[in-house]
């Protein structure tokens, strides 16, 4: 070839590539290899509009099919749909599983995601998508052919159950709102409600309410500091939490120094006490203030139902159920033939009822007598009562509250085994007043409690039940499930010269709260940091500063300022010194009380099984030698106790993860020696 010709060539030659490819080259296309990495295989083939925005490969794919990608399906929704739902090349899953995720970002561009407080919660628009959403995915779990067992490895079907559980969320937040704002403005809350062309019903008789919720709350919207774990279960359904209204406590009328109060203004400071007084008393038996509650916040798995028997009849239908369940009651349903797990969040409800509560604040005004404090014990449920869960009951320290048990309450509740068997009551109670009065006061809440649930005692939660206590509430526990016999009122007679009159005033007073019998069915106790024996930190000088900073209630002031005087007035003190004075908490924890010395020696109840966790400080001492900052070793050990578990701590030791599972230890051992009920 002559050079002439050979440039010519080399000139025409990208001219005849272009001719080439336009008219389609070989028939072959160019195929290279890219290296992909494992994070991202696993990014691809799992992401979806939930968590990047973006339609996963699988509807890709599905679009690709139908002569479609995404972008057009963003400029003209409507067609897309109308040519996926009339494409005859795809399966019946590929259509309803990628119009479900389609309907999701719909639903996601109508959703806004900040909100004033007095818009409207969704336009009717946005409703619409998202009960679409859920009616596709209802419709291919149950209506496309395949069970959900056959498909329980598909990335597929968790995607799709995943979208059916978001917009079944975000329909219910909705559908809530509006079945609220119809009942307060005075219709039936269970009416169903209109929202476009669709109606939708509500029905939460399962979960027992007593009023109407005041807040429905999506459990993934929230997390919360100070908890360690969030335990859930995955399955079908909304994880959600009602929010009722926080029970009404009795709150003493004010603090004071003593029965009197002894200010510039004394007789308006006394005659302000006396009406305290009396409006305490009127408080102490106000049946409208009850003694317990079940815990404010409750955990719920919501599911749309959608009418129809067949898979025509779910995509015609503008009828939709929002059925509610409890997720610890309820942990599997029969839908559509199906077994069907139900989603669970076990953390979330709890974690809000203690994040609105209060307690940390209230606890400290308590004990130091200050307004809005509480007077008297009150019990709380953690859960709907159940009668076949056995009940921990816990009882926390002093200047302290039920948020003492966040981590370890929310470990047992999110242990499937020990939440299967196990139902949680904690007591709130003043840790201002003196520890015998307590007692009694726990011990009448407690058991007027279990009286109201079981008026029989013939239920399972009425055996074999576990008390738990953390410092002063380990002291309390022991003492209830303890006998006095007359070992406390003997002490106080040999000190005082008590007859006629004077013995029946002090009788009648001090005598039911220092005469007591065990409680009756608890199979197991647990002391963590407990002062059985006292402790000198109480009576140093810290201790006696603390000590006067303590106010006691005017309650218990009005009820016992008699006694006390007719106490002093019969000592038999030679020099007359220490005029008798009601005791606060934190003098019945001095190691010199004559009330705890003797409260020591009382017997445990035979057959008792219990156990002491106890905390030490400082690591190098020897553990006999040790103390946890406030409780000495030798006031915390038991002899007798089936285990002792000393863990290097401070006294907030039940905080631990070593106390925690130690504690579990125990639970799960009880249950292989107690056995378990078979589940209705």
């Amino acid at each position: 070839m002559t050079p002439m010709i050979l440039f010519r060539w080399q000139r025409a030659l990208p001219a005849l590539l272009a001719a080439f490819l336009l008219l389609g080259g070989s028939g072959c296309a160019m195929v290279t290899v890219k290296q992909v990495a494992s994070s991202d295989y696993l990014v691809n083939k799992r992401a979806d509009v939930l968590n990047t925005g973006k339609l996963s490969p699988a509807s890709r794919e599905t679009l690709s099919a139908a002569g479609l990608d995404e972008s057009q399906c963003e400029k003209d929704f409507l067609v897309c749909r109308s040519t996926l739902l009339m494409t005859d090349d795809l399966n019946v899953e590929q259509r309803l599983s990628t119009l479900s995720e389609l309907w999701v970002k719909a639903a996601l561009a109508l959703t806004p995601k900040k909100q004033a407080a007095n818009e409207p919660p969704m336009s009717d628009a946005a409703l619409d998508a998202w009960l679409e959403a859920a009616r596709y995915g209802y419709a291919y779990l149950f209506y496309s052919g395949r069970s959900p067992s056959d498909r329980a490895f598909e990335d597929r079907q968790t995607q799709v159950r995943d979208y059916y559980n978001y917009a079944a969320e975000k329909a219910a937040v909705v559908l809530f709102a509006r079945a609220r704002a119809a009942a307060l403005a005075g219709e039936d809350y269970t009416k169903p409600v209109s929202a476009g062309s669709w109606t939708l019903a509500s029905d939460f008789q399962r979960l027992s309410l007593k009023s109407i919720p005041k807040q429905l709350v999506p459990a993934g919207t929230v997390s919360f500091v100070g908890m360690r774990s969030t335990y859930r279960r995955d399955g079908f359904g909304a994880e959600l939490v009602m929010v009722m209204d926080p029970p009404k406590l009795v709150v003493p009328a004010v603090a004071a120094e003593g029965a009197k109060a002894e200010t510039a203004q004394a007789q308006a400071t006394k005659d302000e006490q006396e009406e305290g007084v009396r409006r305490g008393r009127r408080h102490q038996h106000d049946d409208s203030v009850p003694e317990y509650s079940e815990m404010s916040s409750i955990n719920v798995t919501a599911l749309l139902r959608f009418e129809g028997n067949t898979l025509e009849d779910v995509m015609r239908t503008r009828q939709v159920l929002l059925d509610g369940y409890s997720p610890e009651a309820t942990e599997r349903i029969t839908l559509h033939g199906e077994e069907v797990p139900l989603a669970g969040n076990f953390t979330a409800a709890y974690g809000l009822w203690l994040a609105q509560s209060g307690f940390a604040t209230q606890s400290l005004r308590t004990l130091f007598g200050m307004s809005e404090g509480i007077g008297e014990p009150h019990i709380y449920l953690m859960q709907p009562w159940d009668p076949n869960r056995r009940i921990i009951f816990m009882l926390h320290g002093l200047g302290s509250s039920p948020e003492a048990w966040v981590n370890l309450a929310n470990e047992i509740m999110g242990d499937p085994e020990l939440r299967q068997e196990f139902q949680v009551w904690q007591v709130y109670y003043p840790t201002n007043a003196p520890i015998a009065l307590n007692r009694y006061e726990i011990a009448n809440a407690f058991n007027d409690t279990l009286q109201h649930f079981d008026p029989n005692g013939s239920t399972r939660a009425s055996k074999d039940m576990v008390y738990i206590g953390h410092s002063m509430g380990g002291v309390l526990a022991r003492l209830l499930v303890s006998d006095s016999g007359d070992v406390l009122w003997n002490d106080l007679l040999a000190n005082y010269n008590l007859k006629g009159e004077r013995l029946k005033r002090v009788q009648s007073k001090l005598g039911p709260l220092l005469h007591f019998k065990a409680e009756p069915n608890v199979e197991r106790a647990i002391f963590i940091a407990a002062p059985h024996q006292g402790t000198d930190i109480a009576g140093n000088k810290v201790g006696r500063l603390i000590g006067r900073l303590v106010r006691l209630p005017l309650t218990i002031l009005g009820k016992f300022e008699d006694v006390f005087l007719a106490l002093a007035q019969a000592e038999q003190q030679a020099d007359g010194t220490a005029k008798p004075k009601i005791p606060n908490s934190i003098d019945n924890l001095k190691a010199s009380d004559p009330f705890v010395k003797a409260a020591a020696q009382l017997p445990i109840t035979p057959g008792l099984k219990y156990h002491s966790i106890i905390a030490q400080r400082k690591p190098e001492l020897p553990v006999e030698k040790s103390d946890d900052g406030l409780v000495p070793y030798w006031s915390s050990h038991l002899p007798g106790a089936l285990s002792e578990k000393v863990i290097i701590s401070g006294h907030s030791v039940q905080e631990t993860p070593q106390a925690v599972l130690e504690v579990r230890r125990i639970l799960h051992q009880d249950i292989d020696e107690v056995g378990t009920v078979a589940r209705p």
